[in-house]
């Protein structure tokens, strides 16, 4: 990129937040703080009103405005592929908001730009998983979450708990939302529970955004998951041995168990999970454990045993029933 369109770049990025740090502009174009110093100070002489701060950032004085912005045709391409992926796994009050943002995007396009993104959009699919769609439950109260954290306004929910299997009214304070493994999350203060939790979004029945707003200083998402993850967690090792002609029925499923390494030999391959729940493993081990051996640990290997001895009681032949 030469230094035009950098400081084009750079101007763009300042108008884009309320204080933009010069570490982040160097780390962004891979230059040195003395380049950034330089070239924010070539838009002050240019007539840019930007206000530095030592130890906090830059900013543009308020009420200065860029004319049109004119977009790359990379980046057109960039925002068309957004709006497939926005089509599919969101709700319809953003997939609404994300068209009218993209008529305007398409306004200040040239021409040739233009026909180029029409024909692009017959080019760019993005295609529902064929084992597991994402659930039409529950889609259409991301756009009220997003209100809600936005305004830090207490939503109303009623939430189906599936471990518990009961439903229940609550008041949450949202902290932001996230999409993992097909499905639609949302992190918020509970105050039925008086902590964070993890609600996902299908099991939520009823959502309604209160007039009540709250006070407290929430963690971001990024924090609170980083929290999540951090903490320590009891991990048991479980190694087994699969044929190599079975080892491929366990694609998918062994990455939802914990799979973290394999080692390959003759005629067999010997993989290794790391799980939290050696129950929750042994059950699922009983749908193919007639092909596969377990190489450790001896609990694992004795708690499969107790499993198949009480499914043996319940198959056998029931006893009569005395008249």
């Amino acid at each position: 990129m030469n230094r035009i369109d950098r400081i084009s770049a750079i101007l763009i990025q300042l108008q884009s937040r309320r204080i933009v740090k010069a570490a982040d502009i160097a780390g962004r174009f891979d230059i040195s703080l003395r380049t950034v110093y330089r070239d924010v100070n070539t838009l002050i002489e240019a007539g840019v009103p930007i206000i530095g701060e030592a130890g906090v950032g830059y900013s543009i004085m308020e009420g200065y405005r860029l004319p049109p912005v004119m977009f790359t045709q990379e980046e057109a391409v960039a925002f068309l592929t957004a709006e497939k992926i926005v089509e599919k796994l969101t709700d319809t009050g953003t997939i609404d908001n994300y068209q009218s943002a993209m008529y305007k995007i398409k306004a200040v396009l040239r021409s040739t730009e233009k026909n180029m993104l029409e024909d692009m959009e017959q080019h760019i699919e993005v295609l529902n998983s064929r084992r597991r769609r994402p659930p039409e439950a529950g889609r259409d109260a991301l756009q009220p979450i997003l209100n809600g954290i936005a305004n830090k306004h207490i939503l109303a929910v009623d939430y189906f708990a599936q471990h518990s299997q009961e439903q229940t009214s609550r008041k949450v304070e949202p902290v932001g939302i996230f999409f993992s493994e097909g499905y639609w999350h949302m992190i918020a203060f509970c105050r039925l529970r008086n902590d964070y939790r993890d609600f996902r979004v299908d099991r939520i029945k009823k959502l309604r955004v209160t007039d009540e707003c709250f006070e407290q200083q929430h963690p971001t998402l990024k924090e609170y998951l980083a929290q999540i993850t951090n903490r320590e967690k009891k991990l048991y090792k479980v190694v087994l041995r699969v044929h190599k002609k079975e080892a491929r029925w366990l694609t998918e499923a062994k990455y939802y168990n914990g799979f973290i390494a394999e080692l390959e030999n003759e005629e067999t391959i010997e993989m290794t999970f790391l799980t939290e729940c050696t129950e929750m493993f042994a059950r699922w081990y009983l749908s193919f454990g007639d092909r596969a051996q377990i190489v450790s640990p001896d609990d694992l290997r004795e708690r499969v045993q107790t499993l198949i001895n009480e499914i043996l009681k319940n198959v056998a032949q029931p006893e009569p029933v005395s008249t």
